[in-house]
């Protein structure tokens, strides 16, 4: 196994969850709009995006394949798409809401803030380890160079 390539699979997360916590940022700020596009001329509110993360290697197969051969690693996690919330939106009565239906009926974004915090605070936990991970290999470096030295 080469030493550095763990590095390269920290790397990797650390973009991931970091984009992760940009889109969840982004779910939580757009909580309560309403006009977030147009779509045959009319406003539609705002749909809470999802980040898809994926192996850098394409298949089980070749993943499998290179564990045989030379024992090798990981190749680390990249987002593979960000795909919006097919879950449905959310009506709220509201007839003084520039927004209403003719029933006065507001749909709000499919974002519930609470699970944004927990998407959140998994995201950050996720970084966190991955930060304790990337010091834990320079450490063992420079443990590794310090023997060189003796």
């Amino acid at each position: 196994m080469n030493i550095s390539n763990s590095f390269g699979i920290s790397a990797s997360a650390l973009t991931a969850q970091r984009l992760r916590m940009d889109v969840i940022s982004s779910n939580i700020a757009n909580a309560e709009t309403t006009r977030a596009s147009v779509v045959n001329g009319e406003a539609v509110p705002y749909k809470r995006k999802m980040v898809v993360l994926e192996p850098n290697k394409s298949s089980f197969s070749s993943m499998l394949q290179s564990q045989m051969r030379d024992g090798g690693t990981g190749e680390g996690v990249r987002v593979s798409e960000i795909r919006d919330d097919q879950s449905p939106l959310k009506p709220v009565y509201d007839p003084t809401h520039p927004d209403a239906n003719a029933d006065g009926y507001v749909f709000m974004p499919n974002v519930d803030i609470a699970k944004e915090m927990v998407d959140m605070i998994s995201a950050s936990r996720s970084y966190e380890a991955n930060v304790t991970a990337l010091n834990s290999t320079k450490a063992m470096i420079s443990k590794a160079l310090e023997i060189g030295r003796a």
